[in-house]
């Protein structure tokens, strides 16, 4: 199929739907472990927002009802995870009775567009700067200047924000402090609200990038370093190739194999690294509403955003294995030999 082994489709095909099988019944095992009740959080918020709550008792074994907290938990397991396959997330707690979808749905785009963004650049810019930091022709002035700007790796995403609030907000204003876009800005496809979603998430993106393009500037270093004195590398070479198509063509392709399944597994790591910048520039995204989740104590929303980021990874991981055979020929190769 296009390319790709047969046996090999089925076995990435299998290793995905148990990723994804074994990860959603975690992240409905995690929560039963809980003293919390839903339902008393629940007519906790109805008793601060109105004073005391007549009949409570009956109020509360009916959200119980509500809930499926009453059904044994075989029947609960079998209703979330058939909910699972049409996406019904449940309703949210703290945003009752507001599906937590809907919730997911509003997020989803501003951390797709968030990451989207950090990532390739943090890939691309990363890369090129490992193999530089290999490569013979490169200025010894650059191999001085690329580890001294990868200090910042060590400083976690939370307090590069800030930094770059207190010098690109608050002292220079160039950029906005907070959210998504601006107030007086209506949402819709045109060039004022384009401009101030790019405006509002420059912060939020350089935050990410420059405390993550080290990760890829490290491993790229290691595996070049793997590849420079390899027989084809010595052989083209020798046959006199242009130093440049030398790097892309022959140590480049090959070192960066293993860099694009880090990629798809970074993806998931990144979600999880964006809640706490996602909250302090107060930006629309799931790292936003999982933190105020967590802070409410919102299962739906905490089991619904935690699936997603996970499907999101897995699949991810399934559409670079699929990828994989196309880049690699051994891949190919091997797997027909096998069969």
């Amino acid at each position: 199929m296009f390319g790709i082994p047969r046996s090999y489709l089925i076995n990435r095909t299998i290793t995905f739907v148990l990723t994804v099988f074994i990860a959603a019944t975690l992240i409905w095992l995690i929560p039963r472990f809980s003293p919390v009740d839903p339902a008393e959080i629940m007519l906790s918020r109805m008793a601060a927002g109105g004073g005391a709550v007549a009949d409570s008792e009956a109020i509360l074994a009916q959200l119980r009802a509500d809930f499926g907290l009453n059904d044994p938990l075989i029947v609960q397991y079998l209703k979330y995870m058939g909910n699972l396959l049409t996406f019904n997330l449940g309703i949210s707690t703290a945003s009752f009775p507001t599906p937590v979808s809907v919730l997911i749905a509003q997020a989803l785009p501003w951390t797709l567009g968030l990451m989207i963004l950090s990532v390739v650049i943090t890939f691309v810019i990363g890369n090129a700067l490992g193999a530089f930091m290999v490569w013979e022709r490169t200025p010894k002035i650059w191999k001085v200047v690329i580890p001294t700007f990868m200090i910042f790796t060590s400083i976690p995403p939370i307090l590069s924000g800030l930094l770059l609030m207190y010098i690109f907000s608050i002292t220079l204003r160039w950029l906005p402090l907070t959210g998504s876009y601006g107030l007086t800005v209506e949402p819709g496809w045109d060039w004022a609200f384009i401009s101030s979603v790019i405006e509002h998430g420059t912060l939020p993106a350089l935050s990410i990038i420059v405390v993550t393009f080290g990760f890829w500037t490290l491993g790229m270093r290691g595996l070049m370093i793997s590849v420079q004195g390899e027989d084809y590398v010595n052989l083209a070479k020798a046959k006199g190739l242009k130093p440049r198509y030398v790097l892309y063509k022959y140590m480049v392709r090959n070192a960066i194999l293993p860099q694009i399944t880090a990629f798809a597994l970074k993806i998931g790591l990144l979600v999880s690294g964006q809640i706490l910048v996602e909250r302090i520039f107060g930006y629309n995204g799931m790292g936003k509403l999982l933190y105020d989740a967590i802070l409410d104590q919102d299962f739906a929303v905490i089991q619904g955003v935690s699936y997603i980021i996970i499907l999101m990874t897995a699949l991810s991981v399934f559409l670079v294995d699929l990828i994989y055979p196309l880049i690699d020929p051994r891949i190919r190769l091997s797997e027909e030999a096998a069969t």
